[in-house]
């Protein structure tokens, strides 16, 4: 099975998914699929390396897949219906089935695909595109769609979704349900210790979000500033890259609401950490929280039910589908639910307690296999269909 960098090199959510993807392959699959990765040679060695660690995968370097080259490829897969070089590269490494993702390869590519939609967040929020950004989205899940690809989604909720908008996809339409294998749960007492490095020796919520503007960071603000006129004081600490890159403007304006409504203390910038930090800074937290406007399938929630950590989320049917009655929910609108909420939550992280985490780690494990084993269900789907 063939597989490509999920949405070019600087989108770490499509990285991780992948690498993740891969590696459940490995655990649980080996003998159903045989992961051959195709990386341009603009890639960094440490990005390709996690990927050649996995025994069971090949790793395919090659200019032909470029980032530069993307662009050029995609015209050549809609203008003439595919991309002769890539026809050939992925021959000559005998490709069954081709994962696609943000690269569509063409309405006369003749191996059978999985086309991977993970969300429609231009359809539920278009005015967080620009009209080209949007018809670009929309055009090439359309393409997908009418070139009789098998479309993966990550919940029913998309699901139902691209039925209703897609009415060509019914019938090839699969929901593979994202899980991560669980990371090996940090002490709390060494949790702390990186909670510390940054300046976090208070009870704080954890938000690990990138600032887009959909990920309603906002809302945060406004329920600290309530709180803080109440007379209570509650931290939020937020990580991830501070650009935007649809509206430039978006995270400056969110430092300049932290400084107008005086809640520094309580909103606190810590930018892009070390991958090795975010699983330390989730459990020394109260809880996650994830107010986005809009989810997929959220990769933060995920790595939180992997943790045991208790978790604060808005109101989205999806994120209600993936965390049922593990999770807190609020109106994902009304900043004086989100500040009630806020207030319900334990005062201090949950203590260590080994057979509890013996307990989330299984579920998580179960999740993580059930995960590899739909996704081969899938795969083995579209070979069938030739």
């Amino acid at each position: 099975m063939g597989f490509m960098l999920i949405g070019g090199r600087h989108w770490t959510g499509g990285y991780n998914y992948l690498l993740n993807l891969v590696q459940q392959i490995d655990r649980f699959v080996p003998d159903r699929i045989r992961p051959v990765l195709f990386f341009g040679d603009d890639l960094d060695h440490e990005d390709v390396a996690p990927f050649e660690r996995i025994e069971s995968a090949e790793v395919v370097i090659s200019p032909l897949v470029n980032a530069a080259r993307r662009r050029s490829s995609l015209m050549r897969c809609l203008l003439s219906g595919r991309d002769p070089a890539l026809v050939s590269l992925f021959g000559a490494c005998r490709i069954d089935v081709a994962f696609e993702n943000a690269q569509f390869l063409g309405w006369r590519w003749r191996i059978p695909t999985i086309a991977w939609i993970p969300d429609f967040q231009h359809l539920c929020l278009p005015h967080l595109f620009t009209r080209r950004s949007f018809w670009q989205r929309e055009l090439g899940f359309q393409a997908q769609v009418r070139s009789g690809r098998l479309i993966m989604l990550s919940s029913e909720d998309a699901l139902q979704m691209c039925e209703a908008h897609y009415p060509g996809s019914r019938g090839r339409t699969e929901v593979a349900r994202f899980a991560i294998w669980p990371p090996a749960r940090p002490s709390l007492a060494d949790s702390l210790a990186v909670a510390a490095k940054y300046g976090l020796t208070s009870p704080y919520v954890f938000m690990p979000n990138q600032f887009w503007k959909h990920k309603n960071h906002r809302l945060v603000i406004e329920a600290l500033s309530l709180l803080k006129a109440r007379g209570h004081r509650v931290m939020v600490a937020a990580s991830g890259r501070q650009l935007d890159t649809r509206d430039a403007a978006y995270f400056p304006s969110i430092e300049s609401l932290v400084k107008e409504r005086g809640v520094s203390d309580e909103f606190r910038l810590l930018g892009m950490l070390p991958y090795a930090d975010l699983a330390p800074l989730m459990r020394a937290s109260v809880a996650l929280l994830n107010p986005s406007l809009f989810e997929g399938w959220s990769t933060t929630v995920e790595e939180a039910r992997a943790l045991g950590v208790p978790m604060l989320l808005s109101d989205l049917d999806v994120h209600k589908e993936q965390a049922g009655a593990q999770a807190m929910y609020f109106d994902r609108c009304d900043a004086g639910a989100l500040a009630d909420a806020l207030m319900a939550l334990p005062q201090a992280p949950l203590p260590d307690d080994a057979l509890q985490e013996a307990a989330v780690s299984e579920v998580a494990k179960a999740r993580s296999k059930a995960f590899a084993q739909r996704f081969a269900e899938v795969a083995e789907r579209a070979a069938a269909m030739g």
